[in-house]
């Protein structure tokens, strides 16, 4: 339907514009912020210009008239969409642009009497129902939780990921009408005018993350959605994790549309959700390892444990799916930051723990098992094929490695077959010195005499690690007298050299070379942040 102003609107539109609301309402400025003066430039600057006239005049007689809480709460549910947000859309019911402050140019004008009367209906109606569950609802801050310690069963975290959302600048609509307005100051979020950039984020995550490991029973579990691409981010929120005391076991992605979960690799660039989740170890293995810290039985105490707490059988459609978190690279990264976490000395290197995990569990196609639950897993494998779609992005030497391992493990294959398809998944980093693929098979693999590459047992693997270690040392050496940042550096050898001085407790040669690094190489890989990091905290910093 369309139609043009007449006389009579024009008079009514002017009319309106003219009347004096003779009630309270808001007119406060909108606060300094990312999102909260986004508008600024079209003139709406104020609490009250994100209403027209005749709004803002049903909401403020509205508000002078409710004296009972729950109405109150369906007059705040009626406040976004009676605003200039709530766009026009011809295909389908209108709606505002989530998690913004946008003023479309096209607008729908909803009427607040109706609205507020529908929303006052689902209220009444949900008072009536018969609910027989108890519940207790806190609003507390997660800095400090009105909990006692060890007394929460599971805990599900949706919390904020970087700067996805301005969550303090979002609700001043809401607050202004209360006149009760947020302290940001713990607000855990990156935002450039309260001056909180990505260390900082972390640093309030880590506060949160601490008192939720507080609060959790020994044993108990974490569930964390994750969402946003940035790699930064991605390992702040680990590292915080990581930090308060957690043990992250298992990283999924959630298809909120087919309502699955799928397993990842890598999390570079992933653009969908992700669900980690965590544990709080048990206070018997926390005792245990801090008289054992440094010692090659609390590394296998570690092992052992987490081995228990990682899921066994993983189905999907029919099928069984690789389980990385059980493969030994994965395994090792687990211990080696689980040891630099809690300050110990890392006893072993990587060619003897590989070789030691051979030796005390049981290996399943690559994945590591306790006895009782590689009897459950051998049940399976009997009934169910093995699902070898497992998504791998090849974008670093270690990526590169896994991804051969991967491929040879169960069929050797030949370099001519190889480098085809390793060159289809190659995603090299800009910075990444990467080893060519012939150099990368012959430090890491054996070949038979068919001219075909496979994965060595583990006392062969032993020795060519081994030899690998000791040429990324060297390279690590020469990294010491490059003048200004790296530019182009093998990052298997910063961590090869990270992790000896760790061992070697020489803190300021990590801080000095982790200065050198780029810093979105620092902030996006794990392992070397998480090094980094712990560095500066042993030196004082």
């Amino acid at each position: 339907y369309e139609k043009k102003p007449d006389k009579f609107d024009l008079e009514l539109i002017q009319k309106i514009e003219e009347m004096d609301i003779p009630y309270w309402y808001p007119t406060d400025r909108m606060p300094e912020g990312e999102e909260s003066r986004r508008n600024d430039k079209i003139g709406i600057t104020h609490v009250h210009h994100f209403y027209t006239k005749r709004n803002l005049y049903v909401l403020s007689a509205l508000y002078e008239r409710i004296k009972n809480k729950k109405i109150l709460f369906a007059f705040t549910a009626s406040l976004i969409r009676t605003t200039l947000m709530y766009k026009y859309t011809p295909t389908k019911k209108g709606s505002t642009v989530s998690g913004t402050l946008y003023i479309p140019t096209l607008r729908v004008e909803i009427d607040p009497l109706r609205l507020f009367k529908d929303k006052c209906e689902i209220i009444v109606n949900a008072v009536k129902e018969n609910i027989k569950e108890y519940f207790a609802l806190y609003t507390n801050s997660t800095n400090y939780v009105l909990i006692n310690s060890n007394s929460i069963d599971y805990i599900f975290t949706d919390p904020p990921f970087g700067d996805n959302l301005m969550y303090s600048e979002l609700n001043f609509l809401w607050e202004a009408w209360f006149k009760v307005f947020t302290n940001n100051k713990t607000e855990a979020i990156i935002n450039k005018v309260q001056r909180k950039g990505l260390h900082e984020y972390q640093e309030l995550m880590e506060k949160a993350f601490s008192e939720m490991y507080r609060i959790l029973k020994p044993g108990r579990w974490m569930t964390v959605e994750f969402h946003n691409s940035k790699n930064a981010v991605w390992n702040a929120i680990q590292e915080a994790i990581l930090k308060a005391g957690f043990v992250i076991a298992n990283v999924r992605t959630l298809d909120k549309k087919q309502g699955s979960f799928k397993q990842v690799t890598t999390t570079t660039a992933v653009k969908q959700d992700l669900i980690i989740s965590a544990y709080k170890p048990k206070e018997g293995f926390i005792k245990r390892f801090l008289k054992e810290a440094g010692t090659e039985e609390g590394v296998w105490d570690f092992i052992r444990q987490h081995l228990e707490k990682l899921p066994v059988v993983i189905e999907t459609n029919g099928k069984l799916d690789i389980i990385p978190e059980r493969q030994e690279y994965l395994l090792y990264d687990s211990m080696i930051a689980f040891h630099i976490q809690k300050g110990a000395s890392i006893p072993m290197s990587a060619a003897e723990f590989y070789e030691g995990l051979k030796k005390r569990f049981i290996e399943r196609d690559g994945m590591y098992f306790l006895p009782d639950q590689a009897a459950i897993y051998d049940t399976k494998r009997l009934k169910l094929e093995l699902n070898e779609q497992l998504a791998f992005i090849i974008q670093d030497e270690k990526t590169a490695i896994q991804w051969l391992k991967y491929k040879l493990l169960n069929k050797p294959m030949t370099y001519q077959e190889i480098q085809p398809v390793f060159l289809e998944e190659l995603k090299q980093l800009r910075y990444e010195k990467l080893p060519e693929l012939l150099d990368l098979l012959q430090e890491n693999f054996l070949q038979d005499e068919a001219g075909r590459w496979y994965v060595p047992d583990a006392n062969k693997q032993a020795d060519l690690e081994k030899l690998r270690e000791k040429r990324l040392l060297k390279e690590f050496e020469e990294y010491k007298n490059v003048p200004g940042r790296l530019k182009v550096f093998r990052t298997e050898a910063i961590r090869a050299g990270f992790k000896n001085c760790w061992k070697n407790k020489d803190y300021e040669t990590i801080v000095k070379i982790g200065e050198k690094l780029p810093e979105n190489v620092l902030q996006e890989d794990q392992t070397l942040l998480m090094y980094y990091d712990n560095a500066v905290t042993r030196l004082g910093g």
